[in-house]
């Protein structure tokens, strides 16, 4: 039999998303960072990968970030622009580079520099090993932000934790990366409200996460001012879901069951003449009976606002995708002596 050579298993392409509001001294030193992936390397793990592209998303900030970008591009072909036409948020920001990734993976990361991209290769490690759609790093120093950002980003979570039924809100960060064909998925059918991790947690089989060290934010002023802080939150706790509705249905549901209970024991306690007060009775009965209408009514129309909601978040029914085996998951190249 003629022997067949093997090929050599191709390393897996990673596309790095930078969302860029107050880049203009960062970006530089993060690009040449980067520049170092732009061929193949070996992760921790042994694993082959390459920064395929670096897609950097103009979001109109102050500071004359658009210049940079320019020039950073004129200077690395890896290097692709993405302008927006207005200043749209950096979850918007982010959706738009992924839009036009073209990777296996998607690695975001901040424009500042906390994010060393030295451990893109312990997220796919982590990814690989775990066969997870989703890594996200995990701080294992504290997090080089004020208190009042901290506080807010802490509360937030914590509340959709409890709100968001399969979202590891504690896990959030954004620096993750995320498997190319569903961040690629997310980015199509994520609403203009959403936030962008509940949108991932909704299709991610597994979540899985990695300690990594995050660095200063360096001398840039941060972009993050009270009115933003609020709106963060804000998207947050409404990318919680329709939790709070179902609340409404079952507390409606709940009236009707107990406002004839209730409305027995107050004609039995008349008959027994436990309380003497004239139309008491009866008025509490006509009490129970209409709140129990009401709040029946209300679970009926906030069922009907819970399906909009989802609706206009974009929640998908499903989402197809190839077989694992077939992509970057059932690709694993670890190189002898590398470790799992």
């Amino acid at each position: 039999m003629e022997n067949v050579e093997e090929r050599p298993v191709e390393p897996h392409r990673v596309s790095v998303i930078v969302p860029v509001y107050q880049g203009s001294r960062t970006l530089p030193a993060l690009v040449a960072e980067i520049a170092a992936s732009t061929t193949a390397r070996v992760t921790p793990g042994g694993r082959r990968y390459l920064v395929d592209e670096l897609v950097l998303v103009d979001d109109c900030g102050p500071d004359g970030s658009d210049a940079v970008i320019r020039a950073l591009a004129a200077e690395h072909d890896w290097v692709r622009p993405v302008w927006l036409s207005r200043n749209f948020g950096q979850h918007a920001a982010t959706l738009a580079g992924i839009s036009a990734s073209g990777g296996e993976w998607v690695v975001t990361l901040d424009e500042d520099g906390q994010h060393d991209p030295e451990d893109i290769g312990l997220l796919l490690d982590t990814a690989m090993r775990e066969q997870a759609d989703v890594v996200y790093a995990a701080p294992s120093n504290p997090p080089p932000h004020g208190p009042t950002r901290n506080l807010a980003s802490r509360s937030a979570k914590w509340l959709v934790s409890k709100l968001a039924r399969g979202a590891r809100a504690n896990d959030f960060n954004s620096y993750r990366l995320v498997l190319g064909e569903v961040a690629r998925s997310v980015a199509a059918y994520a609403g203009p409200g959403i936030y962008l991790d509940v949108a991932i947690s909704w299709v991610a089989r597994r979540v899985a996460t990695v300690p990594v060290a995050m660095r200063g934010e360096g001398d840039r002023p941060s972009g993050y001012d009270l009115h933003r802080l609020v709106s963060h939150f804000w998207r947050l706790v409404l990318s919680s879901g329709t939790t709070p509705l179902r609340w409404v249905s079952v507390s409606g549901a709940a009236a009707i069951v107990l406002a004839p209970v209730i409305a027995v024991v107050l004609l039995v306690g008349r008959a027994t003449g436990r309380w003497d007060a004239p139309g008491w009775t009866s008025t509490m009965v006509l009490l129970m009976a209409a709140t129990g209408a009401i709040l029946f009514a209300l679970g009926v129309i906030a069922e009907y606002v819970g399906m909009a909601v989802n609706m206009a978040m974009g929640k998908p029914l499903y989402l197809p995708v190839r077989d694992r085996r077939d992509g970057p998951l059932g690709r694993d190249d670890v190189a002898p002596g590398g470790g799992a």
